[in-house]
C-alpha cells in the first residue's frame, strides 16, 4: 500500500512541478508579489497531495519562540525536500540561502531568481561568504526572514556532524545583521527520505527552539550552541516520532 501511495503521489508531484514550471514563464512578467502566487499555489497543492494520497501531515511546535515582528534568521536542519516545500507556508516571503547553480535550472531557475533568494557560489570561498553577508543585509532591510540550512545540504537522520559538519555562514549572517537565530529542528527524513521513491505516512514535526540572541556569544560559540541545540532536538524528534515501516 505504501508503494502504491508513493507512486501515485510521485506522479502527481512531478506532474504538478512541470505545470508550475510552465506557469513560471508568464509570471516572470508580473511584479514579484503577484508572481509569488505560483509558489503558493504549488506548495499548497503538493500539501494536499501529501495529506490525502500519502497520509503525511505536519505539526508546528514552539511558535512562541519566533519574533512577533521584524526579520530574523531561521537555522534549519535539512533532511528532505519536504521542508523546502513548507518554507512558504511557515513563513511570509522568506529569503532562502541557496547555491547559485539552482538559478541555472531551466524555467524554474529564472523564476527562483525573481523571488529574491540569497544565492551563493560556493566555489568562490571567501567571496561566497561576502555574498552571504551582503545578501543578508539586503534582506534585513526588506524586513524578510532569512532561512539557511547550516550543514549546507540534506543530511540523513542517522548521519553525524562529523560526516556533515555545520558551516559558519549562519553565525556570519548574525554578525553582519544583528538578528536573532531561531534553530528549527525537524524529523522529515523519517517520512520523505532523501532520493527515495517511497514516502511514508505520519506527522512531520517542525520545532522552533529558543533564539540565540545576537551580541552575547562569539562566532564559534554561536556555532557550537546551534549545533548542540539542533542535533539534540532533532534526535529527540526522531526517537519520539518514528515513521511506520
Amino acid at each position: 500500500m505504501i508503494f502504491l501511495r508513493s507512486t501515485l503521489f510521485n506522479l502527481a508531484f512531478y506532474g504538478t512541478t512541470a505545470l508550475a514550471c510552465v506557469m513560471c514563464l508568464p509570471a516572470l512578467l508580473l511584479p514579484k508579489k503577484q508572481a509569488m502566487f505560483v509558489v503558493y499555489g504549488f506548495v499548497h497543492t503538493v500539501h494536499i497531495f501529501e495529506k490525502y494520497i500519502l497520509g503525511l501531515h505536519y505539526e508546528v511546535r514552539g511558535l512562541e519562540n519566533l519574533p512577533k515582528t521584524g526579520p530574523y534568521i531561521i537555522a534549519s536542519k535539512h533532511q528532505s525536500p519536504y521542508e523546502t516545500l513548507k518554507l512558504n507556508i511557515l513563513f511570509n516571503d522568506p529569503a532562502i540561502v541557496l547555491k547559485q547553480e539552482l538559478l541555472k535550472i531551466p524555467l524554474w531557475g529564472r523564476f527562483l531568481a525573481k523571488i529574491d533568494p540569497i544565492a551563493i557560489d560556493r566555489s568562490q570561498g571567501k567571496k561566497a561568504m561576502e555574498q552571504i553577508m551582503d545578501g543578508a543585509k539586503h534582506i534585513k532591510e526588506q524586513g524578510r526572514p532569512i532561512v539557511i540550512f547550516p550543514q549546507g545540504t540534506r543530511v540523513h537522520p542517522e548521519q553525524t556532524t562529523d560526516e556533515k559538519p555545520y558551516k559558519i555562514g549562519v553565525a556570519r549572517i548574525q554578525e553582519a545583521t544583528g538578528l536573532p537565530i531561531i534553530p528549527l529542528a525537524l524529523n522529515s527524513g523519517l517520512f520523505w527520505p532523501r532520493k527515495s521513491w517511497i514516502k511514508k505516512p505520519g506527522t512531520v514535526v517542525f520545532e522552533f527552539l529558543k533564539p540565540i540572541e545576537p551580541g552575547k556569544l562569539g562566532v564559534y560559540e554561536v556555532m557550537k550552541e546551534l549545533e548542540t541545540r539542533l542535533e539534540t532536538a532533532s534526535h529527540a524528534l526522531a526517537l519520539l516520532e518514528k515513521a511506520p515501516s
